[in-house]
């Protein structure tokens, strides 16, 4: 399985990196291949490109600031969440997403 994610928080310090870190940790426990971007107070890090959508299953954008670039992930299947469920629910929202794609599949 693979995902991106794009992480960025209003005031663009702390809640962005925290976010960012959790999603990692979370799918290197599950064995999920992860790309995170931030948006934060310094500018995009670790931008996603072109190359790093193929064979993507999942999307995960923070929505408690406008995203640049979402249009990038048109077409990917895709979950809107605020960065403090992205931080405090991580495996929660996990769960759902994997769910969700193993009964796409069947």
């Amino acid at each position: 399985m693979k995902f991106v994610a794009v992480t960025s928080c209003p005031s663009g310090v702390a809640h962005t990196y925290m976010a960012a870190e959790a999603f990692e940790k979370e799918a290197e426990a599950r064995g999920i291949k992860i790309k995170v971007e931030t948006q934060g107070s310094i500018g995009v890090e670790n931008q996603i490109q072109a190359e790093d959508l193929v064979g993507v299953d999942f999307v995960i954008l923070t929505k408690d600031v406008a995203i640049k670039g979402r249009e990038r992930f048109s077409g990917i299947p895709t979950a809107n969440v605020n960065i403090g469920d992205a931080i405090r629910n991580t495996s929660t929202l996990f769960d759902k997403i994997t769910e969700a794609l193993a009964k796409k599949k069947q």
